[in-house]
């Protein structure tokens, strides 16, 4: 899901900023984890989700330590740039830099300095434009008032790496990649949004469509799947893969019509979405456990070890714990960030444990589950009589994802929209109105809406936009961004000055061991993909 918006200028506690990682890195995925464990195994699963949420957490902590170095960079042009400012005014009224205690630190040759001023460099703006608080140092103006507030408080060296400012990936990107790096790291986001959205829209749908469909077939048993070619009201010629593309098209053009304006969640509607999502993650956990300890109820018998499950596995396990492109933007408004990289591995250990009792509790409550696990609770006659309340409460779960995905639908496109226009638009060139709001707009909504309309299955969908756009942004890119930006502060700054950010993991075998483990699961899941697919 998208990062929270933060309306509290002064930030928050790191208690707040984890429960924010908490709710982000919590979504969709996990809605998907019961049926992939069942289809791999109660056991593999267990040993594979551990290693993945191990990586996630490694490479999370190199997505910190880039933001300290991006953070550093912009502190030491800043100080250059202001030296400058200042020295000109010792020549005319006499003052030295010892008056406003200005610490310089100059570039290692007059190569490097010049790499770091130039617009076209890998440091100075991006491939795309100028990023916030960096610019060319012969360009960049500092105000009056950033003077009067610099003079009497400078940046030490000591403050170079405090996180104050937020550089999102993309800045990142285009401090430390080449133009070329630069426009592979916003086709993989591109690439994700475009998998998000498709997620999101077919999860709806089908979730519409279970709870809307009535005809139910004479044979069927409760949480087995009825074929897509039976109807989907009695007496109507409407099958449920009809009704579906029914949902699905006007789920795209009622919600996707937000993607020809500028939408921002409010506060209020974020704070119920949080409310709504974890008051149904709680109950289907309360009513898995439930089901265990009843009578008379058929449960599940998981197998230990089934490898063939294993690609949808790594796929939803890299999309269920994926919150390194929202990180920026969540870390950089904690108040004390001293103990970030601590309390985010409490943070893991917490996620994972619920991750596992959701998908425990699930594959040996159901004898069998569907692909997007909140379906299990429609419901249907077991032999056994239900209450109102209880009914209620399988209807609240049924359309949970229907409520939640909803209010992030718009955002996940506006996003997709503005990456699209970031890399595809000259910076600076004028634009037609078709251009930017019609082109653009239907170039993210339709690709995504044709795929749901295709392909139905969220485990696939999960799957493969895990497998390959997650694996990139989730291992990939961050693996990079920490090998690049230690070397680039270490010509530009020095040893002497040590990033408080840094990651536990600092010898460069961590950065190969993540960049090999990503190539070999990604051409593993490849192979196995194309077995299932064309049987060789």
């Amino acid at each position: 899901m998208p990062a929270p918006v933060v309306d509290d200028e002064n930030g928050y506690c790191p208690l707040m900023g984890l429960v924010y990682v908490f709710n982000l890195i919590v979504g969709t995925g996990a809605l998907t984890l019961p049926a992939a464990f069942l289809e791999a195994g109660w056991a593999l699963s267990l040993c594979l989700i551990i290693m993945l949420s191990f990586m996630s957490y490694l490479t999370v902590t190199f997505v910190i330590e880039a933001m300290a170095a991006a953070n550093a960079i912009i502190h030491w042009r800043r100080q250059r740039q202001l030296k400058r400012q200042l020295d000109c005014v010792s020549t005319e009224d006499g003052p030295s830099d010892a008056q406003f205690g200005v610490v310089t630190v100059p570039a290692r040759t007059p190569a490097l300095a010049q790499r770091a001023e130039t617009p076209d460099g890998s440091l100075g703006g991006s491939a795309r434009g100028s990023t916030d608080g960096v610019a060319d140092s012969d360009s960049l103006a500092v105000s009056e008032e950033e003077m009067r507030l610099l003079e009497p408080d400078p940046v030490s060296l000591n403050e170079y790496y405090n996180i104050t400012e937020t550089v999102e990936m993309g800045k990142m990107a285009s401090f430390f990649f080449s133009r070329f790096g630069v426009n592979v790291f916003y086709v993989m986001i591109a690439m994700y949004l475009y998998g998000d959205l498709a997620i999101y829209a077919a999860a709806v749908a089908k979730s519409l469509r279970d709870v809307g469909c009535t005809y139910v077939p004479a044979n069927h048993t409760c949480n087995a799947t009825i074929p897509l070619s039976d109807p989907c009201w009695s007496g109507l010629e409407l099958t449920r893969w009809d009704a579906y593309r029914i949902f699905l098209s006007i789920f795209v053009a009622t919600l996707g019509s937000f993607v020809f304006f500028n939408v921002q969640k409010t506060k209020y509607l974020q704070v119920l979405t949080t409310l709504m999502r974890w008051g149904a993650f709680g109950l289907m956990v309360v009513l898995a456990l439930r089901r265990l300890v009843a009578a008379g109820r058929p449960l599940g018998h998981p197998p230990a070890f089934r490898p063939a499950g294993l690609p949808t596995l790594f796929g939803v396990c890299v999309y269920s714990f994926m919150c390194h492109h929202s990180l920026p933007s969540l870390i950089t408004p904690i108040s004390n960030k001293s103990r970030i990289t601590a309390l985010l591995a409490a943070d893991y250990v917490l996620i994972l444990a619920f991750y596992l009792l959701l998908a425990f509790t699930g594959i040996f409550a159901f004898p069998s589950l569907y692909d997007l696990y909140t379906l299990n609770f429609v419901p249907c006659d077991e032999g056994q009589s239900i209450g109102w309340f209880e009914q209620l409460l399988d209807y609240f779960l049924s359309m949970f994802p229907v409520f939640t995905l909803s209010t992030n639908f718009p955002i996940i496109a506006i996003t997709l929209r503005n990456n699209l226009q970031t890399l595809c638009l000259t910076e600076g060139r004028r634009h037609g109105v078709f251009v930017r709001r019609l082109l653009f707009p239907l170039l993210a909504l339709l690709p995504p809406a044709v795929v749901a309309l295709v392909f139905q299955d969220l485990q696939m969908l999960v799957g493969i936009t895990g497998s390959y756009a997650g694996s990139g942004i989730q291992y990939v890119v961050p693996a990079l961004l920490a090998f690049y930006s230690r070397r680039t502060t270490l010509t530009l700054i020095g040893m002497g000055v040590r990033n408080k950010h840094s990651s536990w993991f600092q010898h460069t075998g961590w950065v190969v061991f993540v960049l090999l483990w990503a190539a070999v699961c990604v051409i593993f899941v490849t192979v196995n993909h194309l077995e299932d697919w064309f049987g060789f």
